[in-house]
């Protein structure tokens, strides 16, 4: 992972470490399972329209930074339903978001927002990773339309599990900020 930042990256970092983290006295359970006493929560960062265009503008910035070209920008609802808004309202680029469930009425779809279709380069994004398993099944569901994965920028990654799963699948991975970032314990692989 290269360590070039955008310009834009040091408000985005501001705003993720005042806002979006909160040291708990007690550990609480984290999604993959692990305890934690670092509490991070990406949508309250970017709770506001101006606060989700500075993350969002940093966001684009670490992609274009790292060559990551794409048409469409989403992942699994919720975590990236407000990043993938953002950056698409900042690129001018189509959002979409993966649903959790199928759609059991209608076009009875996984995915919703642009029609994505063979060819669309994708970039996927989430507010937290801990282990990278949301994103990997948004993946794993928009992988049969025959679209083509540009990358994979989380707002938070918790820890190295991620891009480890992602570069198996030869994507790039850039977090915009990391554990080592805010200074707090990584998750493990379990």
């Amino acid at each position: 992972m290269s360590s070039r930042r955008p310009e834009t990256w040091q408000a985005a970092f501001d705003l993720i470490r005042t806002r979006g983290h909160e040291r708990r006295e007690e550990p609480f359970k984290l999604a993959s399972g692990q305890l934690s006493h670092d509490y991070i929560d990406g949508k309250y960062a970017v709770d506001t329209g101006e606060r989700l265009t500075i993350v969002s503008r940093a966001v684009a910035d670490l992609a274009a930074e790292h060559g990551i070209e794409f048409d469409a920008v989403g992942g699994l609802t919720m975590g990236a339903d407000p990043l993938a808004h953002g950056v698409a309202m900042v690129t001018g680029k189509a959002w979409f978001s993966v649903r959790k469930e199928q759609k059991q009425r209608g076009r009875e779809q996984w995915v919703e927002g642009t029609r994505l279709k063979a060819g669309d380069r994708v970039l996927l994004v989430d507010d937290v990773i801990s282990t990278g398993g949301s994103t990997e099944l948004a993946f794993d569901r928009i992988a049969p339309l025959g679209v083509v994965v540009t990358g994979v920028i989380p707002m938070v990654d918790r820890g190295d599990v991620a891009a480890g799963r992602f570069a198996k699948r030869g994507v790039p991975f850039h977090p915009l900020v990391t554990y080592r970032d805010l200074g707090i314990e990584p998750v493990k692989d379990v």
